[in-house]
């Protein structure tokens, strides 16, 4: 980086084997003070806190009557099969490498800096934004109850609260996210079996079985009519799901702080990504074939529980309580979220800091290993929440998260590039994969699969300006796409930075150095 970059480099831990192969523990103190505290428990729950939420509660119905039953099933089952590449091509590095912010560091070691440096801080950026997004969700959410106390207070409150959990040593944090996290799960799993309950007759409407894919049937058309417009529904609906999707990806942010990385971090990659496909493919196809695509209750643009094709399963069903137990788990989801948001971009900011493409003071710990000065500096952020309360700051606010809307798609294309690039390193460097502690299946090709379709989905994610152009749409779709070229571009100009020779690529990350294991 030379004089561009923001603060030193800390010198590389030392890689010594031990006697039974087995990897050697590096005392965190020696590298950024992080306290390797968390299981594979808390891995799990921090990524699912972080990706069920507002995209599955309230995204799908709106997704459910642009694209009809079977297309919403296959896009969510389609862009599943995407996270599975990046989180098992993720898996393989961080096991190997565990250090906090994971991908932003291998971008920058592996391949160049200025990837890790544009990759690191559109992602950073785009989980602060989604902070704010999460605490004005939750006054809006609130609002369902009572409408006497400002927005402003909620947000205040919670950004207040989650604030200081973030500062709690990083085992309390996890402990907290985990049962935040599993009201969310047990909810899920409670709607699918209502949802079957209902599709048997146990409803208002009687036994509803696959009526609804026959009338008003299995594809939407949108925007075009025939065959067309009915793929132009399906593609359009893979950014809800990839949006829905958003956070799986932060089973790897924690690897610097997690104990016994090589059996944690195998483990939390298989039961978060299996977890979260079950519980969306299950959620998606009750709500698909217990509703009806074509009624209007579908295109309600409100946040709260009336907007939830949860809630309006129960309300045809006749089951009156059930939106406001929906309500409370909205809630809990949104917060459970803006908790794991704080987290995801602290962790993000002290692996660029770690680079030297962050200010080198970030990474302050206190005596317990939790990074102060980064959950301080990032939750600061969370306060953009307030834009919301006046109109032309809705629209400022509005714009900051588009960005977030489509950025996750853009890291989860470049985990594939950075992967690939693992994979030849290896090979350069006579390191057998047999020897890590997780090999990645299919590999490359699920990378390459990977890398093509989550470009190929940001490319065209705003296909449907161009069958009716609309210029405020245009750069909706597209301004994470452009901030990140923007930052690539400039770093690049900036820094002169080249790619990394293979030779020169140094695997030494996080202090241990791998044992043969299977997973």
């Amino acid at each position: 980086m030379g004089d561009a970059s923001f603060g030193e480099k800390t010198p590389q831990l030392s890689n010594e084997d031990v006697s039974d192969g087995q990897r050697e523990d590096v005392e965190p103190g020696n590298s950024t003070g992080l306290d390797r505290a968390l299981h594979s428990r808390h891995l799990q729950f921090i990524a699912i806190g972080g990706t069920i939420g507002t995209g599955l509660f309230l995204g799908v119905g709106n997704a459910l009557a642009t694209a009809g039953p079977v297309s919403l099933l296959l896009a969510f089952v389609f862009v599943g099969s995407v996270v599975f590449s990046v989180l098992t091509s993720l898996g393989e590095m961080a096991s190997y490498m565990p250090v906090a912010g994971s991908f932003t560091v291998y971008a920058s070691r592996l391949v160049d800096p200025t990837l890790g440096f544009s990759m690191g801080w559109l992602y950073w950026f785009s989980w602060v934004v989604t902070f704010a997004l999460e605490l004005t969700a939750a006054g809006l959410i609130i609002q369902y109850w009572t409408d006497s106390v400002s927005i402003a207070v909620w947000i205040a409150v919670f950004w207040v609260i989650f604030t200081g959990i973030n500062f709690l040593p990083v085992r309390w944090f996890g402990e907290i996210e985990m049962w935040f996290s599993s009201i969310k799960v047990v909810t899920v799993i409670g709607f699918v079996i209502f949802a079957l309950c209902i599709n048997a007759g146990a409803g208002d409407e009687g036994y509803i079985g696959f009526k609804y894919w026959k009338e008003p049937g299995p594809f939407a058309e949108h925007m075009v009519g025939g065959a067309t417009g009915k793929f132009v529904g399906f593609w359009a609906v893979l950014v809800t799901a990839a949006f829905s999707y958003q956070g799986t990806e932060l089973v790897g942010v924690g690897a610097g702080e997690t104990r016994n990385p090589e059996k944690s971090i195998p483990s939390a990659i298989r039961w978060t990504f299996w977890g979260i496909f079950v519980l969306f493919i299950a959620t998606v196809f009750f709500i698909g074939i217990d509703l009806p695509y074509d009624i209007e209750a579908l295109k309600n643009d409100k946040t709260n529980a009336s907007a939830s094709p949860l809630v309006i399963v129960a309300q045809r069903a006749g089951v009156p309580v059930l939106p406001h137990i929906i309500n409370a788990v909205l809630l809990t989801a949104v917060l459970s979220a803006a908790n794991s948001n704080v987290y995801s971009s602290s962790r993000i900011l002290i692996g660029l800091a770690e680079e030297g493409l962050a200010p080198a003071w970030t990474k302050r710990t206190n005596r317990f290993g939790t990074p102060y000065v980064a959950v301080g500096l990032c939750s600061l952020l969370g306060l953009l929440g307030f834009l919301n309360l006046s109109q032309s700051g809705t629209v400022v606010f509005t714009w900051l998260l588009n960005i977030s809307s489509t950025s996750a798609l853009v890291c989860w294309a470049l985990i594939g590039v950075c992967h690939m690039r693992f994979i030849k390193i290896l090979e350069a460097q006579n390191i057998d994969r047999r020897e890590l502690p997780y090999r990645a299946p299919f590999q490359p090709y699920l990378s390459w699969y990977g890398l093509f379709f989550n470009s190929l989905i940001v490319i065209t994610s705003g296909f449907t300006v161009f069958i009716k152009w609309s210029t405020s749409d245009f750069f909706s779709c597209y301004v994470s796409l452009m901030l990140w070229v923007a930052l690539y571009i400039g770093h690049k100009l900036i820094c002169r930075t080249k790619v990394v020779p293979l030779m020169e690529a140094d695997l030494n990350i996080g202090g241990r150095k791998g044992r043969s294991a299977r997973v």
